[in-house]
């Protein structure tokens, strides 16, 4: 009796040390992931903020709270469902789809371009008929589709640095990810649009350098929240052009992905002692290049080409 219960303990203690070996395991394979992702994560950062520019402040939180939900719903719902499915049925499928959505994000950056620079649109605005600015659901579901391209962008990534890992340590692993990324950027995201008040309240305070430095917050967060609104157009052109370079080389098209390599490694040679910089830099630019032009040329098929039939 005493031997089959210390045999049970022992058995209990290996599927203990499998189950820690195994957290442990998903956990690295989480953040290898993650890092990978790395790049879109920063720009999923740099692109959210500009959605609540013009927004009554109060608000502030309580739409960034209804976008972050939006992209636990993109992600969990919705999209690791659908890339565990096709990972098993139709991985070959994985590469256009997100060539699709690189396309959107091209079209989306390249929109507002023209909305800034294209004829016609230098006139100052008028004023909106909403006294209270814009419609916090317009904005809300323009930010979800375009965490939506993100995210999916995100989760691919993932999957394909865990795709040896079995369906159940992909699902893990993938959710892992998921909730990790959503609650970091939105997490950056809520702290960068509330920085002005946290200047208010370190103005209010009796030492004097607090006080500076609450100043200094509450008139460069104006700023920094226009810059940032910058970054994430540029932003989704070069994740859209990245992902369409990208695509192109894995579906066998492999001369604009080689011709851009090559310039890279011109650069990288030309200063040796920044090799990796200029090569990252190169490879940003000719993205980032490549996405105005096919964003050009999906925004000219929407709004020039259908105006023009009806004059």
């Amino acid at each position: 009796m005493s031997g089959g219960l210390v045999a049970l303990l022992d058995d209990v203690a290996a599927l203990a040390r499998l189950a820690a070996a195994s957290v442990d395991d998903i956990g690295t394979a989480a953040g290898r992931a993650s890092a990978k992702a790395a790049g879109v994560i920063v720009d999923d950062a740099a692109v959210t903020p500009r959605y609540v520019q013009g927004l009554n402040p109060k608000r502030e939180l309580s739409i960034i709270w209804r976008i972050a939900k939006g992209s636990f719903r993109n992600k969990l719902v919705f999209i690791l469902p659908a890339l565990l499915v096709l990972s098993e049925l139709l991985p070959w499928l994985l590469t256009p789809l997100l060539m699709v959505g690189g396309a959107y994000l091209c079209f989306e950056g390249a929109e507002k371009l023209w909305e800034k620079f294209g004829p016609g649109h230098h006139a100052p605005k008028k004023p909106a008929a909403a006294p209270d600015g814009p419609d916090e659901d317009a904005v809300v579901s323009g930010a979800v589709r375009t965490d939506f391209i993100l995210s999916a962008e995100i989760m691919v990534i993932s999957l394909n640095e865990v795709a040896t890992e079995g369906l159940l340590s992909r699902a893990i692993i993938l959710a892992v990810v998921a909730v990790g990324i959503t609650v970091l950027v939105y997490g950056v995201v809520a702290l960068i649009v509330r920085m002005d008040d946290i200047g208010l309240s370190l103005a209010e305070r009796e030492s004097p350098g607090t006080q500076r430095v609450g100043r200094a917050l509450v008139k460069g967060m104006p700023k920094v929240m226009a810059l940032l609104a910058t970054v994430g157009v540029a932003a989704m052109l070069w994740v859209g052009g990245h992902i369409l370079l990208v695509g192109t080389h894995d579906l066998g098209w492999h001369g604009l992905y080689d011709a851009v390599h090559h310039l890279e490694e011109l650069v990288a040679e030309a200063s040796p002692a920044l090799d990796g910089l200029l090569a990252w830099l190169t490879n940003t630019a000719a993205s980032a290049l490549l996405g105005v032009l096919v964003g050009a040329l999906i925004v000219a098929v929407m709004h020039l080409i259908p105006r023009r039939s009806h004059a």
